[in-house]
């Protein structure tokens, strides 16, 4: 059957290679920022107040899309980070930690409900923070807040069951810094099965990405949730070293670049601080020969130009079958014609700005070592807005294993691809990265399925889709990728003593 599949698809791309005569033009379909509201100064929240930063100072967020100013949000020192810890310790001590978990739940539902009632602001304001697609802001992320508290709230009253046979202990105050691919849905992902275990938070997003979770700073203190169980200070680099270095803090929960990972565990050496780490990742996209093509052809596209690319656990390697290299290529290019880049506001884009100028050159540092490379580049020919941070989707074939395309994050839209023969082949070709976080295959055959993931070394595999998330699964990898998981039980075991 497969043989006669790639003899067939071989023909097709002789003869049906898709060629546009015309040009498809849509309509504009802006979303309105009306149901957006965003302050022109965001302070500190701690303590269930909104507070001025001791330091006095305060730095801009800014637009990607752009380039235009939307806020200034403080900039919180080492002073600010012990008021806020001091503030969830107490709130730890006194209320949290002694209220029963079914009152405990109640909180979480609420600020569930709450975020779904407001989930059009909270679309509007990633999208216009973060430049990513008001599809994916309201579609995905938004959804997916929402169904971790939800999730969560379900179980903390049911950890006796969750956890057989354990003294259900939870850690004390948590530190959570989070990145700016994801601003709200990290925030949901480590304060949720904090505050359902029965600890208090102290969290700091990203400098680039601070309003949405502010925004969920709103909405916690207008839930009635008692005074210094979550705490949301902002700043940049200095500020989580802060909260990593503090005394008082049981517990880091951290998700970035490899680099800071490291820099946090060598920090919290030698003491009795608990950590998970979420790093980065260089996912494998398996094709096989029996896959079905197009489906795996929009997999492809989803896995690595969702969110601009700007996803750690992005399919960034893919790697395809010989027999149908030729088809699978050539219908890539085709649905890379078809892609839109441009206002992410607009429902139909599909590719948003980058998260920043910085990021946007360490992209373009990257091309321009694929093409020193000798790699061949290919990229649609689409126009760019002529403000904000763009770039097209970008595609690599000639590569080889050691290029640095393959081996390093590039967080994003840039896709190399290899060629493989044999499932030993491929499954050696894909673990040889320093990364562990996730892959993808995509085959008709179940076996091939249970063979790939049982020797590839990545703690998420997708099986026929990619990039599809639940509150339920855990999400973790390998590595230098980290280690712990987020989501599901595993995620409520990570802020539990024992």
């Amino acid at each position: 059957m497969g043989v006669k599949n790639t003899t067939m698809a071989k023909a097709a791309v002789k003869k049906n290679t898709l060629k546009l005569d015309f040009k498809v033009e849509y309509a504009p379909a802006p979303e309105s920022k009306s149901s957006a509201t965003i302050k022109p100064r965001y302070e500190l929240f701690i303590n269930g107040k909104f507070e001025k930063p001791t330091s006095k100072k305060y730095f801009d967020t800014i637009n990607p899309a752009t380039e235009e100013k939307l806020s200034e949000v403080a900039e919180a020192n080492a002073t600010d980070v012990d008021k806020a810890v001091k503030a969830a310790r107490t709130a730890y001590d006194k209320t949290w930690s002694k209220m029963p978990a079914k009152e405990r739940a109640k909180y979480i539902y609420r600020i569930a409900r709450m975020i779904q009632e407001r989930a059009r602001e909270f679309a509007v304001i990633e999208t216009l923070d973060g430049g990513k697609p008001i599809r994916e802001s309201r579609d995905v992320d938004v959804p997916l807040v929402a169904n971790h508290f939800f999730y969560y709230a379900g179980w903390a009253d049911k950890l006796a069951y969750a956890f057989p046979n354990k003294k259900i202990q939870p850690l004390g105050v948590a530190g959570q810094i989070i990145p700016w691919n994801f601003p709200l849905l990290m925030a949901a992902w480590k304060i949720a099965p904090a505050l359902a275990t029965g600890n208090t938070v102290v969290l700091k997003p990203a400098e680039t990405t601070s309003l949405t979770a502010l925004k969920l700073a709103e909405i916690i203190q207008e839930s009635g949730l008692p005074d210094g169980v979550v705490n949301i200070i902002t700043g940049a680099g200095a500020t989580g070293a802060a909260i990593v270095n503090h005394p008082d803090i049981n517990k880091i929960a951290f998700t970035g670049s490899t680099n800071v990972g490291k820099i946090i565990q060598r920090a919290v050496a030698g003491t009795d601080k608990k950590v998970t780490l979420e790093l980065g990742g260089k996912a494998a996209n398996i094709i096989f020969d029996d896959a079905p093509l197009d489906q795996a052809v929009e997999g492809i596209i989803n896995g690595i130009f969702f969110n601009q690319g700007h996803v750690c656990c992005a399919g960034s390697r893919l790697f395809v079958q010989e027999s149908v290299y030729k088809i699978v290529l050539q219908k890539l290019k085709d649905r890379l014609a078809t892609l839109i880049v441009g206002d992410p506001l607009d429902k139909n884009t599909d590719i948003g700005a980058i998260n920043s100028k910085e990021q946007m050159n360490n992209i373009h540092k990257y091309l321009k070592i694929g093409e020193k490379e000798g790699l061949e580049m290919y990229q649609p020919e689409c126009s760019l807005p002529k403000k904000g941070f763009f770039i097209r989707p970008t595609l690599f074939t000639n590569v080889a294993q050691s290029s640095r395309l393959a081996q390093e994050e590039i967080f994003g839209p840039v896709l190399t691809i290899q060629t493989f023969r044999t499932d030993d082949e491929v499954i050696e070709k894909a673990n040889n990265t320093p990364f562990g976080l996730s892959a993808g295959v995509w085959t008709d055959k179940g076996s091939k399925i249970f063979n790939l993931t049982t020797k590839l070394r990545a703690g998420v595999i997708w099986a026929n889709t990619y990039n599809k998330f639940d509150p339920a699964s855990p999400f973790g990898g390998y590595k230098e990728s980290g280690f712990g998981r987020e989501g599901g039980l595993h995620g409520l075991g990570a802020y539990l003593k024992g």
